[in-house]
C-alpha cells in the first residue's frame, strides 16, 4: 500500500474558505491544522477489505490482522482473494464471519455486480446502495468508503459517532446532540459537508484516519 501516491482532492481549500466564512466553529478549526487534508489512496478492493477485516476490533489488532491477510494472495485482487484457502484465512486472524464478507466482497467485484467504473459519475446514494448490498458493509462504511476513498465532498455520516460527539463538544457545549442536531448544523457546510465532518474529527483525534 504505501508505494501507492496519496491523492488530495481539488475542491480542498475552496471548501476551506467557504467553511470559514460560513461558519464560526470552522473558521477557528481549519487554521488550527495547517495544510493537513484529506488523502485517498489504494484501489476500491482494498479499501473495502481494510474496512471489513478492521471491524470490531482495535486499529492496532486490525493492522495486526491486515498485515498478515495481505501476505496470503500473490497480488490483492478479487480473482486471487477468491483462490484462497478458508484455513489460511482464518490462520491470519480472521473469524469465519469476515472470510464470508471478503469472499463476497470479492464475488461482487469479480462477477461485475458492482460498477466500479461507473461510480466517478454516479450519484452518492446510488453508490450507497451498491455498496450495502454487499454482506458485512453497512450505511457507515459506505460512507467512509465515499469520503475517503471517492472524497466526494458533500458526505455527512450521521451514523458516526465521532460526528456526533464533536458536534456536540464544539457547537452544544458537550451536550448530547441528536442525528437532526447534526443535520442542522451541517446546512452550514453545504455543499462541502466531507470537509466539515473531517475537521470535526480532528477536534477530537489530531491525527488524520486514513482508510
Amino acid at each position: 500500500m504505501s508505494d501507492i501516491a496519496l491523492a488530495t482532492p481539488d475542491y480542498w481549500n475552496e471548501a476551506c474558505k467557504y467553511l470559514a466564512r460560513r461558519d464560526r466553529v470552522m473558521k477557528r478549526l481549519i487554521p488550527q491544522f495547517g495544510d493537513a487534508c484529506l488523502q485517498s489512496r489504494g484501489d476500491a478492493f482494498t479499501t473495502l477489505a481494510r474496512s471489513i477485516v478492521g471491524q470490531q476490533i482495535s486499529v492496532k489488532a486490525a493492522q495486526t490482522v491486515w498485515d498478515r491477510f495481505v501476505k496470503l494472495p500473490r497480488k490483492m485482487t478479487p480473482a486471487s482473494v477468491l483462490k484462497l484457502k478458508v484455513d489460511d484465512m482464518r490462520e491470519a486472524g480472521l473469524s469465519a464471519r469476515k472470510i464470508e464478507y471478503l469472499v463476497d466482497l470479492a464475488l461482487h467485484f469479480d462477477s461485475g455486480a458492482i460498477h466500479v467504473d461507473a461510480w466517478r459519475e454516479m450519484p452518492d446514494e446510488d453508490i450507497i446502495t451498491e455498496l450495502v448490498g454487499i454482506r458485512g458493509i453497512g450505511r457507515w462504511t459506505a460512507e467512509m468508503f465515499l469520503i475517503f476513498h471517492l472524497m466526494r465532498p458533500n458526505v455527512l455520516p450521521l451514523d458516526d459517532v465521532g460526528l456526533l460527539s464533536g458536534i456536540s463538544k464544539n457547537y452544544f457545549s458537550g451536550d448530547p446532540v441528536s442525528r437532526s442536531d447534526a443535520r442542522e448544523v451541517a446546512v452550514a457546510w453545504t455543499p462541502f459537508c466531507s470537509v466539515g465532518t473531517w475537521y470535526i474529527w480532528r477536534s477530537l483525534d489530531p491525527l488524520p484516519v486514513e482508510y
